[in-house]
């Protein structure tokens, strides 16, 4: 097995520094580590992007975020290599895009309608889909949250006008980024910060803070007796799921994120996360 991380782009022969513990974990408890090209594999030259990969083995990946596209090339170019990664490209983009996931989990996230691409007519049929009330736009993979009032939170989905000047100011924004369409989710009153959870095989191995969040540690008795069950029949090898507790103390599905590309909050050790994923893919 074959830990895969980013190399850093001033000392190539290196691990990104933001990966260096992980990698480091790895290496302490006898995994394989291998270097990859993330500027390569952005630019879409992923065969250059593995070459420092040895070939012949299954590979787990621990990186910066990348779209499905690029990850399909990622994982046909270590294919090339003999090399299987441990998600595959289907799988990623199962759980790293809304549309891929939210059905599995429409009974425990908030109700959500979207577009293909980003046309004006197709974004004001998403919102007539929603009704009235208030949503949070976003894509399929990201929305733009630190700018809040701006580019993600729309008060009346009935008011057209303001709702399209929100939806404009987040294509803005995310510009090249944009993926997929644009999603809006019924606004829910949270009463909890986020945190994330960690799902090896459809088991959940950790619960922790969320990276925007890090010292926001999670309560100890969090309820995933409704969620689990969902995540688990969707059979993915290693996701994130997001959650934050409504006010009426229903714990809610945020986001869900593969687990490859899912920052690690400082307050989560690297060796558990490493070992845990080791542990649910030997």
């Amino acid at each position: 097995m074959i830990l895969l991380v980013p190399a850093n782009p001033l000392r190539p022969r290196r691990p990104d520094d933001h990966f260096a513990a992980e990698a480091e974990a790895a290496h302490a408890i006898g995994l394989e580590v291998a270097l990859v090209d993330h500027d390569a594999l952005a630019r879409g030259d992923a065969l250059r992007a593995v070459a420092a990969v040895p070939g012949g083995d299954r590979a787990l990946y621990r990186g910066w975020m990348l779209n499905s596209v690029q990850y399909d090339s990622f994982a046909a170019a270590l294919s090339a290599r003999d090399v299987i990664l441990r998600t595959s490209a289907e799988q990623y983009q199962q759980a790293h895009e809304l549309p891929g996931w939210y059905q599995a989990l429409a009974t425990v996230t908030p109700t959500s309608s979207w577009t293909i691409g980003s046309d004006r007519a197709a974004f004001d049929q998403a919102c007539a889909e929603l009704g009235t009330g208030s949503a949070v736009l976003r894509d399929y993979t990201k929305s733009m949250k630190h700018y809040w009032q701006e580019a993600a939170f729309i008060p009346d989905l009935t008011d057209a006008a303001a709702a399209w000047q929100v939806a404009s100011r987040f294509l803005e924004l995310r510009a090249e980024d944009f993926t997929g369409g644009i999603v809006l989710r019924c606004f829910e009153h949270f009463t909890t910060a986020e945190i994330r959870t960690w799902w090896i095989d459809g088991t959940c191995a950790m619960v922790g803070a969320h990276p925007d969040t890090p010292t926001d540690l999670p309560p100890v008795d969090v309820d995933l007796t409704e969620i689990a069950p969902l995540v688990a029949a969707l059979d993915l090898p290693f996701v994130t799921v997001d959650l934050a507790q409504r006010a009426d103390g229903r714990w809610r599905v945020i986001e869900m994120g593969d687990g490859q590309v899912s920052d690690r909050p400082a307050t989560i050790d690297p060796r558990t996360l490493i070992t845990a994923l080791l542990a649910g893919v030997r």
